[in-house]
């Protein structure tokens, strides 16, 4: 264990227990499903760390109260409850809403469950790897302070201190999940919603009122700045563009078509909203690496502390795993797919460290620039250029999320190889789970993905980066390329603003994420993610405090209830399709 002082290390009465792990995997199986659903439907996931606490908490602490001879749930039992639940729900950073679609768009080629399943938990395991040898390192600068780790932390020493107050806020997530879930119910299986729109032209613009709590709980996460942005957004790509690219016949629709055009219309409209996020990413997070540059080399260095060699075989099965996956899956060259690994290893350090400075992962932009790499060397190559930057994007989305658990953990005083031990068995339940619910969600990525139902913006990233590296700009039309350029200066632009303006001034910019992410979704979900937004914010301004204790709670609720709802639904379709 860490040697440290800290005022939140508690004895270690149970850490490990059975009924920690087994809490943390059904917690893992339930709320798994829930980002595959999300991110496939607008490209963002939620950290289930705080809802694995509550419930965990809420059901242990619960059965210790009515029974006497019944131990109480313990602080670091709820560590390794989290840990797993988290890392089973993280799951989606190792491809299965972005590089494998977007490979089985490009190729034509599915994966089976069980290839899929290896694939994804490889890229994973060796991410777990990569934040074990740095976390020495990273936790010992004082510069990082891992802000998102530190969420949970409070959280957890919160509710173990203000009972009552877990309690309570139990009763709303549980609450709100079951309104989200009756809600999406209803519309699956007995009365569709109406999708309400004041009039045919902006219905085809996909200008209409989407019932989804979903959309309504992320807005009350993003908040005000994000909020207004895809409004924005969604008003200059699809009320803007959107009919003047109809009136120039730039795009044609299909003759005899009604309702909203999404599919025809996103295929322009997501190049220049893929160029302003990529150029945005890449540009702010050079400014912040610069910036962790100057600041280490300023405080003297960051302290280096080399762990023991005891792990190296779990290192280096995780590097042969991934090595032997790529040339056996994907026909890829040994010698180029052993090349992956150096470059994972760096970009999951960069970002573990601009997440512990921040708090934001830039898993987005590691992803786009492993493209770009591999583009460079391999040239043409689609499952290079895909899968490739797969294992830099999948290694860094883990190895960020075991970071913050290890930054918890060392305030508490937890077990550090428990809670490797946590994690790896949370990539693994949630590997199965997540194939499993991308599998019945998108039985036929052909014809489901990139649709209004299932928009899936980061598939659509990494397609358009793959194809533009693949094919080149000369295979796209000059009205196309012309929106990249633009894009890709505005983006550019915003990207160093929003990194250089001191924070007062920044958050009057639009969100460059946001913005982007505006033109590859329709303008239904950006609108009511704005409404989320805005109401969220509305009551805040007038019930502060409330808003502090529920707001996250109740929108998780809402994200949780509607898309473990939503996997139920396809799984009942495809059981009755059999």
């Amino acid at each position: 264990m860490d040697q440290i002082s800290s005022p939140h290390v508690r004895p270690v009465e149970r850490e490990f227990s059975p009924r920690a792990v087994i809490t943390g995997i059904v917690l893992g199986i339930l709320l798994t499903p829930s980002n595959v659903y999300a991110g496939l439907k607008i490209g963002w996931s939620f950290n289930m760390s705080i809802i694995a606490l509550l419930v965990g908490y809420g059901i242990w602490q619960g059965l210790a109260k009515r029974s006497t001879g019944r131990l109480p749930w313990t602080l670091h039992e709820s560590n390794i409850n989290q840990t797993v639940a988290s890392a089973a729900a993280s799951i989606i950073s190792g491809g299965l809403v972005a590089p494998i679609p977007a490979y089985t768009l490009l190729t034509g080629q599915q994966l089976d469950a069980v290839p899929m399943v290896a694939w994804v938990f490889s890229v994973s395991f060796l991410g777990i790897w990569i934040a074990w040898y740095l976390r020495p390192s990273l936790l010992n600068d004082k510069a990082l302070k891992f802000p998102e780790g530190m969420a949970t932390l409070e959280t957890l020493l919160h509710i173990y201190n203000h009972g009552h107050e877990a309690a309570t806020r139990l009763k709303v997530l549980l609450g709100a999940a079951l309104l989200s879930g009756v809600t999406k119910w209803v519309d699956t299986f007995w009365w569709a919603i109406p999708r309400w729109s004041p009039s045919v032209p902006l219905e085809r613009l996909t200008f209409t009122a989407d019932p989804s709590l979903l959309l309504v709980g992320f807005g009350g996460i993003i908040g005000i700045r994000v909020g207004l942005t895809l409004l924005l957004g969604a008003l200059l790509a699809w009320g803007g563009l959107a009919p003047w690219l109809l009136d120039n016949g730039l795009v044609q629709l299909p003759p005899g078509s009604s309702g909203p055009q999404f599919a025809v219309l996103v295929e322009w409209l997501l190049w220049p909203g893929v160029s302003l996020m990529v150029c945005a990413t890449l540009a702010s997070l050079a400014i912040r690496l610069w910036a962790l540059h100057t600041s280490t080399k300023a405080s003297g260095g960051a302290t280096w502390v080399i762990p023991k060699a005891g792990p190296a075989v779990g290192f280096l099965l995780a590097i042969v795993l991934v090595v032997s996956l790529q040339a056996l899956l994907f026909g890829i060259n040994p010698w180029m797919a052993l090349l992956t690994i150096p470059l994972a290893i760096c970009l999951a350090a960069v970002a573990a460290r601009v997440v512990g400075a921040t708090g934001i992962p830039p898993i987005g932009a590691i992803g786009q620039l492993s493209q770009l790499s591999f583009g460079i060397v391999a040239p043409g190559q689609v499952p290079i250029n895909l899968m490739s930057a797969n294992t830099a994007g999948g290694s860094a989305g883990q190895c960020t999320d075991l970071m913050n658990d290890f930054k918890v953990g060392r305030a508490i005083g937890a077990t550090p190889r428990k809670q490797l031990m946590a994690q790896t068995l949370g990539i693994f339940i949630g590997s199965i789970v997540g194939v499993l619910a991308y599998l019945a969600l998108i039985p036929d990525p052909q014809t489901m993905l990139l649709t209004e139902e299932w928009p899936a913006p980061a598939v659509a990233t990494w397609k358009a980066v793959a194809q533009t590296l693949t094919h080149g700009l000369d295979s796209l039309s000059a009205s196309i390329r012309w929106a990249i350029f633009i894009g890709g200066v505005a983006g550019l632009l915003l990207g160093i603003l929003d990194s250089v303006l001191p924070a007062h001034r920044a958050r009057y910019l639009p969100s460059t994420a946001a913005l982007g992410l505006a033109f590859v979704l329709p303008a239904s979900v950006s609108l009511m993610m704005a409404l989320g937004a805005v109401l969220t914010w509305l009551v805040s301004c007038r019930w502060p405090s409330l808003t502090e204790r529920f707001a996250i709670t109740a929108a998780a609720g809402l994200i949780a209830g509607e898309s473990i709802t939503g996997v139920g639904a396809s799984l009942w379709e495809m059981v009755g399709n059999l």
